[in-house]
């Protein structure tokens, strides 16, 4: 009867020492598998960078359309400086046509008048123009065609082929940008 019992023993042994086989397995396979706390930090973080990706792309969003804002601001009221610099200039203008010929002052002293009013305004456009870097182009020597507009050519002894002989209306240009070009008059 021993020898049944040890073998029963061993038929045990055999039973557990499997079953052991089979948890030591199966905790095994567990530890493979993420902890459900693992899965909720990543999921966490997932939403928090997601969160941060929102926010930096609506600041992103409301800079831009501040910045667009701006520009169109900028666009808008660029010639502000030169229209308040030319206000001055109109009221001179309002002032001279206002000017009646009175019972005191006789023709010839009105006409000074006048042209003196026009000379100070000439010269308040000049100071205007000068502030803003607004230049008169050089209309003397050679012709050239990125400042000048030749409307006419007239033969001349005087004055080599090319050059400006008259001018008839100045141009102008800004900083290193042609506003108008001369309308002059050239030998041929």
């Amino acid at each position: 009867m021993s020898e049944k019992v040890e073998e029963k023993d061993s038929f045990v042994e055999e039973e557990i020492s499997e079953e052991q086989e089979e948890q030591v397995e199966v905790v095994d396979q567990e530890e493979e598998i993420p902890e459900v706390d693992e899965v909720e930090v990543l999921k966490e973080k997932v939403a928090e960078l997601e969160d941060q990706y929102l926010r930096a792309n609506a600041e992103f969003e409301n800079m831009r359309k501040r910045l667009e804002k701006e520009k169109m601001g900028a666009v808008a009221y660029a010639n502000e400086k030169f229209a308040s610099d030319m206000l001055a200039i109109i009221d001179a203008l309002d002032a001279a046509s206002l000017l009646k010929e009175s019972e005191d002052i006789k023709p010839e002293e009105l006409f000074e008048k006048v042209k003196e009013g026009i000379d100070l305004t000439v010269e308040q456009f000049k100071k205007s123009f000068e502030k803003h870097g607004i230049e008169v182009l050089d209309a003397s020597g050679e012709f050239d065609p990125n400042f000048h507009n030749a409307v006419m050519q007239v033969d001349s002894e005087d004055k080599e082929s090319g050059s400006i002989l008259q001018v008839f209306q100045k141009g102008y240009k800004i900083k290193d940008r042609v506003l108008r070009p001369a309308m002059v008059s050239i030998v041929k």
